[in-house]
């Protein structure tokens, strides 16, 4: 008995420092030699001080920026709270956020999916080119900018396919709304 219990502690042991110490400071190696961009969150600086991260969405909620996808991360785009709101397609909770964002972004048509619904994460940055596209009158209108220069720089921020067939395209909201400022101050 006395055999097993020693097997068993020092199995519990190794494991616990090969994949509890080893095995993470590997990878971080290995993404920090091939991906050293993406490892360290692909931070965006302005003036040197970190503004955001393209991987990770921040919460723009005035009229005059394009707005990304709901967050249900802990206060919203939480990093340390990611995850879903575990709301089944049958929730009522569920259909009254949704249809009260239906309600509150519906001003031109139907409202793109993206805008009104959350990813998995709840940490998405990017939204469609339908849901920047469908943003572009109300921006214009608040900025005094012709819909047709904002319309421009929403299809010069599209990101197509990976490798052309992996994921969809995409727009990414703080990059989107970095070069509207940008755009805005050059008038």
């Amino acid at each position: 008995m006395k055999k097993h219990i020693v097997t068993a502690v020092l199995y519990t042991v190794v494991t616990g420092v090969l994949l509890g110490i080893v095995y993470p400071l590997a990878i971080t190696g290995v993404a920090q030699l091939l991906f050293p961009k993406q490892a360290d969150g692909e931070l965006l600086t302005k003036n040197g001080e970190v503004i955001g991260s393209r991987l990770i969405g921040q919460t723009f909620t005035g009229a005059s920026y394009f707005h990304g996808r709901p967050s249900n991360a802990g206060t919203g785009y939480d990093a340390g709270s990611s995850s879903g709101s575990n709301l089944g397609p049958t929730s009522k909770a569920l259909i009254d956020r949704v249809q009260a964002s239906v309600t509150t972004e519906q001003a031109n048509g139907a409202v793109p999916v993206d805008l009104v619904t959350a990813s998995g994460s709840g940490l998405d940055p990017d939204i469609s080119p339908a849901a920047a596209l469908y943003q572009v009158p109300r921006i214009a209108e608040q900025r005094k900018m012709s819909s047709q220069m904002v319309e421009a720089l929403v299809r010069g921020h599209i990101t197509q396919r990976q490798f052309g067939l992996l994921g969809e395209p995409r727009v990414n909201v703080l990059e989107l709304n970095l070069a509207l400022d940008e755009m805005a101050r050059k008038e």
